[in-house]
């Protein structure tokens, strides 16, 4: 298998734990347990670490289309990639601010969890629209 494929797969493991534990914390956050909550909050930011890693490496391996994209503008098949691509920033950069701040039950965090859930359905058409590429991959 190709590097470029194994850092595909890579993502999209990372990107469906990231996903589940962060509805996971946002469920605990409405519970009683704190040691619960703790517990997701560690998960969620350990796999969306992870998760940060290989979407890295994955733009670094489409740089190119990211360079006409500044240069020719979106074509109307980029739209949809170029609208995740800034969800993506923005959930990024909600959830770097959350570690240095007190991140339950604050405006931040909610805003990071809306925004998560708006890039993981971005996320989710971008691994559909792929889906037959990344099968044949694995062979």
């Amino acid at each position: 298998m190709k590097r470029f494929f194994v850092i595909d797969w890579s993502l999209v493991f990372s990107f469906v734990l990231s996903a589940y534990s962060g509805i996971e914390l946002h469920i605990a956050g409405h519970g009683t347990s704190h040691e619960v909550w703790h517990n997701w909050a560690v998960f969620h930011v350990l796999t969306s670490l992870t998760f940060l890693v290989f979407a890295v490496l994955h733009v670094q391996g489409h740089w190119a289309w990211y360079k006409g994209w500044l240069k020719r503008g979106l074509g109307s098949k980029s739209r949809i990639t170029a609208l995740l691509s800034i969800i993506f920033l923005l959930v990024t950069l909600t959830g770097i601010i959350l570690l240095s701040v007190e991140g339950g039950n604050s405006s931040i965090g909610l805003w990071h969890y809306r925004i998560g859930l708006l890039v993981t359905f971005a996320s989710i058409g971008h691994i559909a629209k792929r889906w037959s590429v990344l099968k044949k991959s694995l062979n």
